[in-house]
């Protein structure tokens, strides 16, 4: 049974995010690659955040949250723009990806993707907050890939 995995071909797990996803260059989302979705999934969802920027932002700072990906999809394109997903607004509050942007030093960003049971019933704009409470009892399976990016 294959378990659900999230790579990306612009760089590998622990590893440094190439500058031109950043937000203050190309702010384009990296390639991503889905696999072992597992049976039973009707949606996918993907939140991108900095855990690192509690303390220079005061809160966890929020990339790119986006819900109701079809199960199916196996690649999420660089620069991806959605048609069927829905995305939501960031913490630069603005709807879509925003790339990393550190402050102070290296940060580590999780890409962290859920495999749902549901489809989900939020509007466009909607907040990492209000996705994490759609999918409470909702999450068949997750997983997560994380890169660092340096100012």
């Amino acid at each position: 049974m294959a378990s659900l995995q999230l790579t990306s071909s612009a760089f590998a797990s622990g590893e440094r995010i190439p500058d031109e996803y950043g937000y203050r260059t190309r702010n384009v989302n990296p390639p991503l690659s889905v696999s072992g979705v597992p049976d039973g999934t009707a949606s996918l969802a993907l939140v991108v955040d900095d855990p690192d920027a509690v303390e220079p932002a005061g809160k966890v700072w929020d990339h790119w949250i986006v819900w109701n990906v079809g199960p199916e999809t196996t690649d999420i394109p660089e620069d991806w723009t959605p048609t069927e997903a829905v995305e939501g607004e960031n913490s630069y509050g603005e709807r879509g990806y925003g790339g990393p942007n550190p402050p102070d030093r290296e940060h580590t960003y999780r890409f962290r993707l859920y495999a749902l049971d549901a489809d989900l019933d939020l509007a466009a704009g909607a907040t990492k907050a209000d996705l994490e409470r759609a999918i409470e009892g909702h999450v068949v399976e997750e997983t997560v890939l994380e890169g660092t990016y340096a100012p």
